[in-house]
């Protein structure tokens, strides 16, 4: 599965890679495009899966607020729920990037 914007690649990785939670699709950090994401402030807490980190994703044309999330330390009982440790594992707004 293939994450892109703008036609710009943010994150490839086999379908048996992707963790699915929530029908949000969640890429390991090794199959992410270095470059593409910066950190943002704003700030989230899940009640089941804990505090998440929210990216801009970056193109040469536009930067993309918040288009971005991951976990960096999901509670153990999300982990323990989901079947699979998705630590720092990253979703992307499917309004605004496109999966394929």
């Amino acid at each position: 599965m293939r994450a892109s914007i703008d036609g710009v690649l943010i994150a490839d990785a086999s379908p048996e890679h992707i963790i699915t939670i929530e029908g949000s699709h969640y890429f390991p950090p090794d199959s992410l495009t270095i470059g593409t994401l910066k950190e943002s402030p704003t700030p989230y807490v899940c009640p089941w899966k804990g505090a998440a980190r929210y990216y801009s994703v970056e193109t040469p044309h536009h930067e993309y607020v918040d288009a971005a999330w991951s976990y960096p330390h999901p509670k153990r009982s999300a982990i323990e729920t989901v079947g699979h440790d998705f630590t720092a594992y990253v979703a992307f707004d499917t309004t605004r990037v496109a999966l394929e």
